[in-house]
């Protein structure tokens, strides 16, 4: 049986419940939601409407059309940086920044005139409120900061963050794809105006569904134009939530699984999962640091963070350590660049990349002692 310490790229195993409903959903009424009268649309419309609720609840959202869906967090941001940045805008992000908030940030710079500013983090990967005060200029209009670094598992000071946008009216984008699920976010409360999530890590849903939830106050340009069920008279876009953002067929069974997804995640309490991922990663960070010669990359032992440990082991390539880890010990981890250049700029392993080991719920202690001396045995022959 394998290890599976890839959960920050997707989690796995899946609840039980949540294949269930995918079944029930494609067996029963795999219908178009929004696009019919009849039993089956009917009953579409509806759970694509259940998990919105669920997912409201989740992230302290009060109007549940305020929650958009996207086929993942990249989609999400997408629509959020291509909907919102203007001609002229500067933009506020940081130097630990996933490619899909960087892309579409430098697509905005290339193709509008946009401009960018990448705080420097520390080694560990965090910045603070004040650098991001320090940058703002007369035409800051966004601050984009993901909330975890999917390379470091740094949790960012979004409540600070967000107070100095409120002080300079600013809009804020943070990129939830490590911490929806596992870290508490009450987003209208800690003052976000826009949220990428997606369905597939830590919300236990299945790949292909994520989200976006926009304030009421923001308006994006639509990232797709197209048939929505609604105002089909109309040559524009709908002018209502979630409407507007949702041009085409919905993943209607997938969406059937993120709901169970973020019903396991409200039944067994965000503080419980982060509690145990946690208490793992502690366990994995302790383990790999007794062994000589392995670098663990991104906050102290006992400093808070998400679930995710990435190591190397200087003079030794990365994707090998991975390899033998898959082969040998049949222990899935990540290795390479995790698709954010810009993080192991700031960590110091742009030029060897790293191994990337995450935790999920369904992670045991067995296993991470299992890793532990897998690394150690590659640590001795290597």
């Amino acid at each position: 049986m394998v290890k599976y310490f890839d959960h920050a790229a997707s989690s796995w195993p899946k609840p039980p419940e949540v294949i269930e409903a995918m079944a029930k959903c494609v067996s029963e009424y795999a219908a178009n939601p929004g696009r019919g009268g009849h039993q089956m649309a009917v009953q579409a419309s509806r759970v694509l409407f259940q998990t919105r609720v669920q997912l409201a609840k989740l992230f302290g959202v009060r109007n549940a059309n305020d929650i958009v869906y996207a086929s993942n967090t990249t989609e999400a941001l997408n629509l959020a940086i291509k909907g919102y940045v203007k001609p002229g805008m500067h933009v506020i992000s940081t130097g630990v920044e996933h490619n899909s908030v960087r892309r579409p940030l430098e697509y905005m710079v290339r193709k509008h005139g946009a401009e960018v500013t990448y705080l420097k983090p520390d080694r560990k990967g965090y910045i603070t409120a004040q650098a991001v005060k320090e940058a703002v200029k007369a035409n800051t209009g966004l601050v984009a900061v993901s909330h975890s670094s999917n390379l470091l598992g740094t949790i960012q000071p979004l409540e600070e963050i967000a107070q100095v946008c409120r002080d300079k009216g600013l809009k804020l984008l943070v990129d939830a794809a490590q911490t929806a699920g596992i870290l508490p976010i009450r987003a209208e409360t800690m003052g976000i105006h826009m949220l990428a999530f997606p369905g597939h890590k830590g919300l236990l849903g299945p790949q292909g569904t994520g989200g976006l939830y926009l304030h009421p106050d923001v308006e994006l340009e639509p990232l797709l134009h197209g048939g929505t069920g609604s105002q089909s008279e109309a040559i524009d876009q709908p002018d209502v939530r979630p409407d507007r953002y949702e041009s085409g067929t919905q993943n209607t069974p997938g969406i059937a699984g993120l709901g169970e997804g973020v019903k396991f995640i409200l039944r067994t309490g965000v503080e419980a999962i982060h509690a145990k991922e946690f208490q793992l990663t502690q366990q994995l960070m302790e383990g790999l640091m007794g062994i000589g010669g392995v670098e663990v990359l991104g906050p102290d032992l006992g400093e808070d963070k998400t679930g995710i440990v990435s190591f190397r082991i200087p003079g030794v390539d990365a994707s090998e350590v991975a390899f033998i880890l898959d082969q040998t010990f049949e222990i899935a981890v990540r290795s390479g660049y995790h698709c954010t250049p810009l993080a192991h700029e700031t960590a110091g392993t742009a030029e060897t990349g790293a191994v990337r080991a995450s935790v999920g719920w369904y992670t045991t202690e067995s296993e991470v002692q299992d890793l532990i001396a897998a690394v150690t045995e590659i640590k001795k022959h290597l």
